[in-house]
């Protein structure tokens, strides 16, 4: 069994107090390591090493030095790709293939596409009069915020925390990242690799431990916190905002989402079964851009509704590094309680559920994981408890509608508003509807196709602030004007 250390200015090292917690394995409830809790002095510590070494060797470095040794970090990633991978399938239980091919290449991608950021980032500059008639030259300089913490969530762990890891340091900051308690093992892994990469002491640290009164709630009030990006629920956001007004400092958040996808009579029909179908059931519904309400026109919505039903019916349980396997369990036995509870609020409001709605029959050695069917509805109004909240399960909502504007103004009768994905060949009609729909990110015939250099966030309660390619600097750094008269 692995025992999993804080990493605090280059060094793994356990809580003074010694405090430890378990980390079970969502596939069968396993122990699988034992996790060193940070306490106030740990955090105190690592924030202190993340605020030296930005005001010192890795503030002192040029631009050009910081990408040479991103770029050595996704390298490094590349060259213990299988430790990535196999790290990521113990913590999340999900299948190797999305891992694969997904989760991990992006995480190691990250370094490299905010390094090239960094160093192509133009600079504005302005040329005025004055009343000499000799005028004045401004320009603007970017420059590190100084100490970021990064909370991240346990949907995509090595992924998300990469998002803002890679960016972060790219523009001259140090980072103290308080991985969820749920998934620690890739941050781990990373500073492994900051290690040999000769990222230096102090620029990367990881505090372990859990929200209210551990690691998170120390690193959210410590004043030398010069800004907060958190990925996760939008409660726990309220929460580290109130934390981040002390000090008035910087937040930026990704929070939750109750996503619409919407299906037109026009759409490539297999296609948009094939898409809705990724979009509801990636990751086991844990990922915070999949779709948990699907609109249909009701001309096809019958045969949506039977296609769909198939393919949710064909998935293959089973343990993540068996590559048959494509669906895998939820994260822990708490969010599994959860997601089965809206199973029942679903049934006891009158669903019409057209498959799932319980816990699969398992083998023997997988009963105590944590398990449940991927699950459709049809049948309920818009008021419906499943409707209007946020589940993070592997199911979904389908409701018909008859024109477009009835299916905008329910896609955007919601609180939230981080993402949605249209189906329909008229490519007018797709225009003119993901104009109208209240989101941060809008997909037409596809999902999860990510430019990492384009602005990704929410709006309403879905976040705030936005993130990839240019619009990370916003956040990882201030704007300095320089006015020189001539």
């Amino acid at each position: 069994m692995q025992e999993i250390r804080n990493f605090i200015n280059g060094e793994f090292v356990a809580a003074a107090d010694g405090r430890w917690f378990e980390k079970r394995s969502p596939v069968d409830n396993s122990v699988i390591a034992r996790i060193a809790e940070a306490g106030r002095a740990e955090v105190d510590a690592a924030v202190r090493a993340a605020h030296a070494a930005q005001k010192g060797v890795w503030g002192g470095l040029t631009t050009e030095q910081r990408v040479d040794l991103l770029y050595g970090v996704a390298d490094e990633i590349t060259r213990r790709f299988e430790d990535f991978v196999a790290a990521e399938m113990a913590d999340t239980g999900q299948p190797n293939h999305v891992q694969r091919h997904v989760f991990i290449p992006r995480g190691a991608a990250n370094f490299k596409v905010f390094a090239d950021v960094i160093k192509n980032v133009p600079a504005e500059s302005f040329q005025m009069a004055t009343p000499d008639g000799r005028g004045a030259l401004n320009y603007a300089i970017r420059v590190p915020k100084g100490v970021i913490g990064v909370i991240s969530p346990w949907n995509a762990p090595f992924l998300l925390m990469t998002w803002k890891v890679g960016p972060a340091l790219a523009c001259g900051n140090a980072v103290v990242v308080k991985p969820s308690e749920e998934t620690p093992l890739t941050t781990t892994l990373l500073g492994e690799v900051m290690n040999k990469v000769g990222i230096p002491a102090g620029v990367f640290n990881v505090i372990n431990g859990f929200g209210p009164n551990s690691a998170g709630e120390f690193l959210t009030q410590h004043p030398l916190v010069d800004a907060i990006t958190f990925t996760g629920e939008t409660r726990t956001g309220t929460t580290i905002m109130k934390a981040a007004a002390e000090g008035m400092r910087d937040v930026s958040f990704e929070l939750g989402g109750k996503n619409a996808g919407i299906v037109f009579a026009d759409c490539d029909f297999n296609a948009a079964v094939d898409g809705i179908f990724r979009s509801v059931f990636l990751n086991t519904g844990q990922v915070c851009l999949g779709t948990e309400r699907v609109y249909v026109e009701r001309t096809i919505f019958e045969q949506f509704v039977a296609a769909l039903k198939a393919k949710a019916e064909s998935v293959n349980y089973g343990r993540p590094e068996d590559h048959a396997s494509t669906y895998g369990p939820l994260i822990s036995a708490e969010h599994k309680q959860k997601v089965l509870s809206y199973y029942a609020k679903a049934k006891a409001e009158g669903a019409n559920i057209v498959t799932g709605g319980g816990v699969p029959t398992m083998p023997a050695d997988l009963q105590d994981g944590h398990w449940v069917q991927p699950t459709i509805w049809t049948g309920l109004p818009e008021t419906a408890t499943v409707v209007r909240e946020e589940i993070f399960g592997p199911c979904c909502h389908i409701s018909p509608f008859d024109s477009e504007d009835e299916v905008i103004n329910k896609a955007n009768a919601t609180d939230y508003g981080l993402s949605t994905t249209i189906w329909t060949t008229n490519l007018a009609r797709a225009h003119r509807v993901a104009a109208r729909i209240e989101v941060g990110i809008t997909w037409i015939n596809c999902w999860f196709l990510r430019d990492l250099r384009t602005a990704f966030g929410g709006s309403k309660q879905s976040g705030i602030g936005r993130e990839g390619g240019v619009h990370s600097l916003e956040f990882y750094t201030e704007t300095r004007n320089i006015c020189v008269k001539l």
